[in-house]
């Protein structure tokens, strides 16, 4: 038996939310305070254009499946569910509107007044992360029960009814367990399994995706801008890309962690920048890959100076795991700040003893760290006897992750190494 819900605001989201509902078996009531809108939907007719919305509307107010109302009052006495659709557009500094979003919640919470079941209000629109507490949490506070979930809507304009459908990805995000347990099983008939994540992070991961797919648009354009002032096949260049599927159309490097370095990556991008500007194009997306490198490192260099303590031990010295190679890398960049800074600090790399090293390697690590060898530990077990709080700057093998979950040293974790690690600290969640 399906659920009971809601769909407040029949625009796009709405509307082929509530459609794709009811055609999934829920019993479904759309609210919208445009008579218009409304009309249309009990007419059996979509309010817009979109493909094959229209026969599943029709279909679903032919089953009972699906109606329509102004009435938010009634609609909402009748529901468990209230999915909140209404738009949140650009502001002209860029912020979204919750103009919409504050009215629907303040009409929702006089619904709620003298409800004796609880009513799980899940929030489809794209808000900023912090919104559903802030706003939505607060304004449904003094009402009743409610709980409050985030299941932001991942439709494209024009394949909206098939993304719906045939979903690549559907998040579901709260602190309620009962209540996201219920949301997803809205999905349960697509046989997709719904990511189960805390609130906030729901909200990001919109953002996060959308963020994404543009990036993905303006890369592609800047090497068919480059392609094309070269005389090169820039479409080629892209579809051989693509076809690798294990580092380039993959998960790899998606993850948060530390500053990237090493002798391919700032040396590549270098040239590449360089070579546009000498053709008088400009690649602003290109450019700004190593500017936001070198933020990055700078809010590692920031976090390690906040710790509060004297005694800074250094986990990795290459540029990554698994190899020797120095050149460019973040830490070394990182040290040469923090003993800048007059900060007290050693540090040991599994992969790097001195008199091993030799050649381009050996030069740049000399020329940045002269006294390194004051700093560097042959043994690990020294580093963890002596430091005060740890900072792991590439990722360990799992021997030395044993070692320091055993020595319980406080960890700043840049690598993201430790998602299991209670007292690590990470950049990439504020720890600065």
């Amino acid at each position: 038996m399906g659920e009971k819900c809601a769909i407040v605001g029949l625009g796009y989201v709405g509307c082929v939310t509530a459609a794709c509902l009811a055609r999934l078996g829920h019993r479904v009531i759309g609210v919208d305070n445009d008579g218009y809108k409304v009309e249309t939907v009990l007419a059996g007719r979509a309010p817009f254009f979109e493909p094959g919305l229209e026969e599943l509307v029709k279909s679903g107010i032919a089953s009972g499946g699906l109606t329509a109302t102004t009435d938010l009052p009634a609609a909402i006495k009748q529901s468990d569910i209230a999915l909140i659709c209404v738009g949140t557009p650009s502001e002209r500094n860029g912020s979204p509107s919750l103009e919409q979003l504050r009215r629907v919640c303040s009409e929702i919470a006089d619904c709620l007044r003298g409800r004796a079941r609880r009513l799980i209000v899940s929030v489809r629109s794209t808000v900023l992360p912090g919104t559903c507490e802030a706003v939505v949490g607060t304004a449904l506070a003094a009402g009743g029960q409610v709980a409050i979930v985030s299941n932001p809507e991942f439709l494209r304009e024009g394949g909206a009814v098939r993304d719906f459908m045939e979903p690549s990805l559907v998040v579901v995000g709260g602190e309620d367990p009962g209540a996201v347990e219920r949301v997803a099983g809205l999905y349960a008939p697509l046989g997709v399994e719904p990511v189960r994540v805390s609130l906030r992070s729901a909200e990001l991961i919109k953002y996060a995706c959308n963020s994404f797919h543009a990036l993905k648009v303006a890369f592609a354009n800047e090497i068919g801008a480059l392609g094309a002032v070269m005389g090169i096949d820039a479409a080629e260049v892209m579809d051989t890309l693509c076809r690798d599927v294990r580092l380039n159309i993959s998960p790899a490097y998606l993850k948060p962690g530390f500053a990237f370095g090493g002798s391919c990556l700032p040396k590549d991008l270098r040239a590449l920048v360089h070579r546009a500007s000498r053709l008088d194009l400009q690649l602003p997306l290109l450019e700004s890959i190593l500017l936001s490198n070198r933020q990055h490192l700078e809010r590692a260099v920031q976090a390690v100076c906040d710790l509060p303590v004297d005694r800074i031990g250094v986990f990795g010295l290459t540029f990554k795991e698994n190899t020797d190679d120095l050149r460019e890398s973040p830490v070394v960049a990182l040290l040469e700040r923090l003993i800048g800074k007059g900060r007290n600090v050693r540090v040991f790399d599994p992969q790097i003893q001195l008199d091993r090293i030799y050649g381009s390697n050996q030069r740049f690590l000399l020329a940045a760290i002269p006294h390194i060898s004051r700093l560097l530990d042959a043994a690990f077990e020294d580093t963890l006897k002596w430091a005060q709080h740890l900072v792991v700057a590439q990722k360990p093998s799992e021997p030395f992750a044993d070692a320091i979950r055993r020595s319980g040293i406080p960890v700043l974790d840049l690598a993201g190494a430790f998602p299991d690690l209670a007292r690590a600290e990470r950049l990439t969640r504020g720890a600065a």
